[in-house]
């Protein structure tokens, strides 16, 4: 594994595969890129596949003083131009697709496609207030508990009884030992990040895919508010939040049919 410098923390990350077309893949909060392990041994035949470990996660470094969203932005901004990317299509997963969306309007030139995987389900939108008491309840308890919080978190929101259990205890488990300086702030501005989604969203220069998993319903009014640009939503059925672990021969089907939509042009 390879590594670049940013803001005081390295960024571990692995390229696999050659081609025109880059595959550039962003795992979620707490969780590291080996979670797209099945898409790297799918695509890598026919695409270049960069994962990396955003910092404060997996092997990445955690000599930062302060976490943002925006930052880890700015660490896949930086991924695309020390490698030197070009055709890149991102792919970014729950938190990650926030990380993807900053780099997407901070640095368009050598992005061709934009795909979402199981994030933006009411884009633009707070909680609704009977949620609010819970939300911060939450930030106050993974001050005093980080490690059970976290976990509980994972297992309440994230997975289902469904969850096949190898899939819940790994989730369980990367929750559990997150990096609390750097969890702790992420998981406060996952929550408000919809403040932030209603500036960039309309920024955003290319069509809007979202891989679905269908364990919460997906409201698209938002898109058709904060958009300017054509959207197009997949599903991965019978899944939690998970669909590259609990299912990855459907999700890499499926992701393979909206990178063909995007090497399109459709």
């Amino acid at each position: 594994m390879k590594e670049i410098q940013r803001d005081g923390a390295t960024i571990h990350y692995r390229m696999e595969g050659e081609g025109d077309t880059t595959l550039l893949f962003v795992h979620g909060a707490f969780t590291n890129q080996t979670y797209w392990d099945n898409q790297v041994a799918f695509f890598s035949p026919d695409f270049k596949v960069v994962t990396l470990d955003l910092p404060g996660h997996g092997e990445s470094g955690r000599d930062r003083t302060e976490w943002s969203v925006e930052g880890f932005g700015q660490d896949v901004v930086t991924v695309i131009r020390e490698l030197e990317l070009q055709n890149v299509i991102l792919i970014g997963h729950s938190m990650g697709a926030c990380a993807t969306l900053e780099a997407a309007v901070a640095y368009p030139d050598p992005i061709i496609g934009f795909i979402v995987v199981d994030m933006f389900k009411t884009a633009g939108t707070p909680l609704p207030d009977e949620y609010q008491d819970q939300v911060e309840a939450l930030k106050e308890n993974l001050k005093s508990d980080f490690g059970n919080t976290s976990e509980q978190y994972a297992y309440l929101a994230l997975v289902t009884p469904q969850t096949p259990e190898p899939v819940a205890k790994r989730v369980a488990v990367d929750y559990r030992y997150a990096h609390p300086p750097m969890g702790r702030p992420i998981i406060a501005q996952v929550f408000d990040y919809y403040q932030r989604e209603r500036e960039l969203l309309p920024q955003l220069k290319f069509k809007f895919y979202v891989i679905n998993a269908d364990y919460m319903p997906f409201n698209e009014e938002p898109l058709k508010r904060y958009l300017t640009v054509d959207y197009q939503i997949f599903h991965v059925p019978s899944t939690s939040h998970y669909p590259m672990l609990e299912d990855p021969d459907r999700f890499n089907q499926t992701l393979m049919e909206v990178i063909d939509n995007v090497l399109a042009g459709k």
